[in-house]
């Protein structure tokens, strides 16, 4: 029997139950991608591993998980969506195992890459169920359900990992998945529906050549991305020579898709102009998102020597607005106001956020003075993240909507990686820079200069240091206040940046078209 796009509305306990697994899968994709940052340097020390090494734990699940979101829609239709995205659990919570067992970092590595690829179809799928499964009526609801669990699954990542890091070992960060991974397999066999587009391809008409070259293109970006920095970008043979397979990989994939019978991606549904502005506002949205995001918990840390669980928690008010705001920008938009319009306020209110952080950044910040800011930015995120992802769909129809989508979640997710790249080379230049200006500046012939010195060294030598040894811990002393203020002057720089990448942003938004008046919010958030 073949099961048509409206047949797929679910009713009743059915419903209920297909939404809580469609939920629980997004979270654990979401919740993974950040629950092993604060478990990298435990892992350090069990596997013997480099600092460069472990960030391979980080890299591998980001490069499987981009090149897997393409090719989602794709993979649905040739193995059905039920089996497609049950197979990808199994995956996912097969590899969560895997991880935990592994018994050095190359195996860890090689088993996030393949969790990253079960985990990338989870978050794509599971909002094409969820959105299915309610009448167009139901469907900001909905939304607002999905968007709460999309939302506040960054900020779970670290309180949850620090947790089970400082209370256990860093491997049950891993098998917290498996118990989840398995009540959500049986869930899906038992109440996911598949829809039934057309025909699936024969094994020789697949694009196997356009698989190898998005997964050239992609992993070859992310690599450079990730470990530009470290690698001193271009000064490295290995970063130049991914850049230049990157470069013809895209060049080759574009020219492959165009001309190819069976494409695995859909660029002719890039002729869209509402759809092309909205990959952009995408890519600035994961570069203003993920960047900000990393900023923060490295700057609580770092210099104001918070917990990674403090630095955790201290994100989750800003969620929670955000979660808050989902279900009232659904209704907006269901209501008829302009999308535009809130994409616009959103930029405004993540201009005035950075604004925010610019002005209350000291070495010395206290959670009062991060609070409001945080909260500015949760309701900014609710204006921004179902808007200009329905605004980027809303002059497409039928299976164009979810080929469309695949380019708005890949967008977000490159967004996301270019912005952690840009933002970390950045902030290692600046510091460089406001230390030098800092340096120039303590003369040591000054009067007020000599006096602090003079003042640290008879605090030291109150301690117990003779006359000599306190002397160097003073100069050390000052030269850490230097280091410290340096590099708060660099991540001030960096909001100030980024709020005004944002505020560029709202003239663009003037060249969206109109399209639907009413639309579903959820027909294609990823």
């Amino acid at each position: 029997m073949v099961i048509g796009q409206d047949d797929l509305v679910e009713y009743g306990f059915r419903r209920v139950i297909i939404t809580i697994t469609a939920v629980l899968c997004a979270l654990l994709e979401i919740v993974d991608t950040t629950i092993v940052n604060v478990a990298l340097t435990n892992m350090r020390g069990s596997l013997g591993a480099t600092l460069t090494d472990v960030a391979w734990v980080i890299t591998a699940y980001a490069i499987a998980n981009v090149i897997v979101i393409p090719m989602t829609s794709w993979l649905s239709q040739q193995f059905g969506r039920r089996n497609y995205f049950a197979v990808s659990i199994v995956i996912f919570t097969v590899a969560s195992f895997l991880c935990g067992n592994a018994t050095n970092i190359w195996e860890l590595v090689a088993f996030r890459f393949i969790q990253g690829l079960g985990g990338g179809a989870l978050l794509v799928t599971a909002q094409t169920i969820i959105t299915e499964s309610y009448p167009v009526a139901k469907r900001g609801m909905a939304q607002a359900i999905y968007g709460m669990g999309v939302i506040v699954g960054p900020t779970l990542g670290p309180p949850l990992g620090g947790y089970l890091v400082d209370h256990f070992s860093w491997p049950y960060i891993f098998y917290i998945n498996i118990p989840l991974g398995i009540i959500a397999t049986i869930l899906t066999l038992s109440f996911v529906r598949s829809p039934k587009y057309g025909e699936k391809l024969k094994a020789n008409q697949v694009d196997w050549i356009g698989i190898f070259l998005l997964t050239a293109f992609i992993g070859s970006l992310q690599f450079v991305l990730e470990h530009g920095q470290q690698d001193d970008w271009f000064n490295n043979k290995l970063i130049v020579i991914l850049s230049l397979v990157s470069l013809f990989g895209l060049l080759l994939f574009i020219w492959r898709q165009l001309t190819y019978k069976y494409p695995i991606v859909n660029l002719s549904v890039l002729k869209d102009g509402n759809l092309r502005i909205g990959t952009v506002m995408c890519f600035i949205l994961g570069f203003g998102l993920y960047g900000s995001t990393l900023i923060i918990p490295i700057y609580t840390q770092s210099v104001l020597g918070w917990t990674a669980t403090d630095a955790g928690l201290l994100l989750i008010p800003g969620s929670l607005t955000t979660a808050f705001m989902m279900p009232i920008v659904g209704k907006l938009i269901q209501r008829g106001v302009p999308q535009g319009y809130m994409v616009s306020v959103g930029f405004a209110i993540f201009f005035f956020f950075c604004l925010l952080m610019y002005n209350n950044m000291t070495p010395d910040t206290g959670v009062e003075h991060l609070y409001w800011p945080l909260i500015w930015r949760g309701v900014g995120l609710g204006l921004l993240f179902v808007p200009i992802t329905t605004l980027s769909l809303s002059t497409l129809s039928g299976k164009n909507i979810g080929e469309g989508a695949a380019f708005t979640g890949m967008m977000r997710q490159l967004g996301g990686s270019f912005g952690i790249a840009i933002i970390t080379t950045f902030i290692t230049r600046f510091s460089q820079e406001h230390r030098v200006n800092l340096i120039a500046n303590l003369d040591a012939s000054k009067y007020e200069v000599q006096q602090r010195i003079l003042m640290m060294q008879k605090g030291f030598m109150s301690k117990g240091f003779s006359a000599n040894e306190a002397l160097k811990k003073s100069y050390q002393a000052m030269d850490y206040s230097v280091m410290k203020q340096s590099t708060v002057l660099s991540y001030m720089d960096i909001f100030l940046y980024l709020g005004v990448l944002f505020l560029c942003c709202i003239p663009i938004m003037l060249l969206i078209k109109k399209g639907k008046t009413k639309i579903n919010p959820t027909d294609a958030m990823h």
